[in-house]
């Protein structure tokens, strides 16, 4: 940047009154300030010292989220159904008197016929049926197990942007303040440039208005910076006002993998893709025990009678082994069951073909989108801010020997200043679409 003061310097045959010196001393004064504010980075209005650690934040969430914790109660419900399912029904023990005489109940010796019976019966279902019920019992617990998972995914995904939306919130207010220090040097100036007759009033009325917008802009950056913080700190189970430190700066880290490779990672690591799949097997199971269900159940049951001496009879002890089972008549509630269990396959699989598909046109979306930010985020870099501020130091040396006006001076500043913004909205931006990628295929992508 051009030292302001060389253009000031008077030549040898140059003579100033007392009055213009002093115009000048008060001119190079207030550009002397603005050169100041172009070189100190300021800090927010509200200073944060601290600094967050990103991972650290990430696995306070997956430890206290009470969200992902009735996710993870959910998959230990489903988990103890399993041998519930694959238990048999307890025996049945029974005990009674059979064939008593009613005007002797309790006289065990007044009929030969009289006995005193203890028995035990089992419930037995038809081969293959408990396996069955053990297996859809398993695969629905598997598909809560992978939900679980894709809830951690999607927690991590929250955590980063929310971070992020932070880390861009915290660079714009830096660039509104410094800015606004630079229009409180540009009215000083303008205020100058009036005193002395070299400017005009109206001048110093844009310059006013364009800090009060400034201002407007910083108390919505502040107020949205407080929602994000109470977002932030809802994941990971904190008080809402709990201050949150600043997010270190990011460096955008090229994606190289092919659009193919994120594929094929997504259908080795993506959790929802696997709890599609296992209701799928749930489903397959269902309808084989659905189909196992037109075969009979039995149940066997064993009885010993002990009798007592009666009416001339020996009263010898006699016994009951028996098995019943029940017939399956009602096909039409077998063949719904039939029904139910297909139409539950077909819903898992147009679900699981659904998320692919959806992957398949996202990594594509996003590779796209992660190119364009990064291309963008060196544009800014490496050209557009530097010709920017080539360009608003261009505009204020113009100003100062009035050929520029000051609305080319002020249009200079917040173009600069767009720009600037839009930079650390380029990075920001691609650090969300980058969790976004990684929750899609299931990975962090190192």
């Amino acid at each position: 940047m051009a030292i302001y003061t060389n253009l000031f310097t008077p030549s040898p045959s140059t003579v100033y009154s007392a009055a213009a010196v002093s115009r000048l001393i008060r001119i190079v004064t207030a550009f002397l300030l603005i050169f100041f504010n172009f070189a100190v980075k300021p800090l927010p209005a509200e200073e944060i010292t601290s600094t967050e650690d990103l991972s650290q934040l990430i696995e306070t969430a997956l430890s206290v989220n009470p969200e992902l914790k009735t996710s993870e109660a959910r998959w230990q419900l489903f988990s103890s159904r399993i041998d519930q399912a694959r238990s048999l029904d307890d025996p049945m023990l029974m005990l009674k008197i059979q064939n008593g005489i009613v005007r002797a109940p309790l006289n065990f010796s007044k009929d030969s016929m009289t006995q005193k019976v203890i028995g035990i019966s089992q419930q037995l279902p038809f081969w293959g049926k408990r396996a069955l019920k053990g297996e859809v019992a398993a695969r629905e617990a598997e598909s809560y197990k992978w939900a679980l998972e894709e809830r951690k995914l999607e927690l991590r995904r929250m955590v980063k942007e929310f971070c992020y939306q932070i880390y861009f919130i915290d660079k714009s207010l830096e660039i509104v303040n410094k800015n606004n220090r630079i229009l409180d040097d540009f009215i000083t100036l303008a205020e100058t440039k009036y005193s002395v007759g070299q400017g005009v009033q109206q001048d110093v009325f844009k310059a006013q208005v364009e800090r009060s917008k400034l201002l407007d802009m910083r108390i919505t950056l502040e107020q949205q910076r407080k929602s994000r913080q109470a977002n932030l700190n809802a994941l990971i189970y904190r008080p809402a006002d709990t201050p949150i430190g600043r997010i270190p700066d990011a460096e955008i880290q090229q994606v190289t993998l092919t659009p193919e490779q994120l594929r094929n990672i997504a259908a080795d690591n993506r959790p929802l893709l696997k709890s599609y799949q296992a209701l799928i097997e749930k489903g397959n199971s269902g309808l084989k025990l659905a189909q196992k269900e037109f075969y009979p159940d039995f149940n066997v049951s064993l009885e010993y009678m002990q009798r007592d001496p009666a009416m001339g009879s020996d009263g010898l002890d006699m016994y009951s082994l028996g098995l019943t089972f029940n017939l399956p008549v009602q096909r039409a509630k077998r063949q719904s069951a039939v029904v139910e269990s297909s139409s539950e396959i077909r819903m898992a699989t147009e679900e699981l073909n659904s998320l692919k598909n959806s992957i398949n046109s996202d990594v594509s979306d996003l590779l796209a989108q992660l190119e364009r930010r990064k291309k963008l985020a060196e544009l800014y870099k490496t050209g557009i801010i530097p010709q920017a501020e080539q360009s608003l130091e261009s505009a204020t040396i113009s100003y100062r020997v009035n050929k520029v006006d000051f609305l080319s001076l002020l249009d200079s500043r917040m173009t600069l200043f767009n720009y600037e913004r839009e930079y650390y909205d380029s990075i920001a931006d691609y650090q969300m679409k980058r969790a976004q990628l990684e929750a899609l295929v299931g990975k962090e992508l190192l």
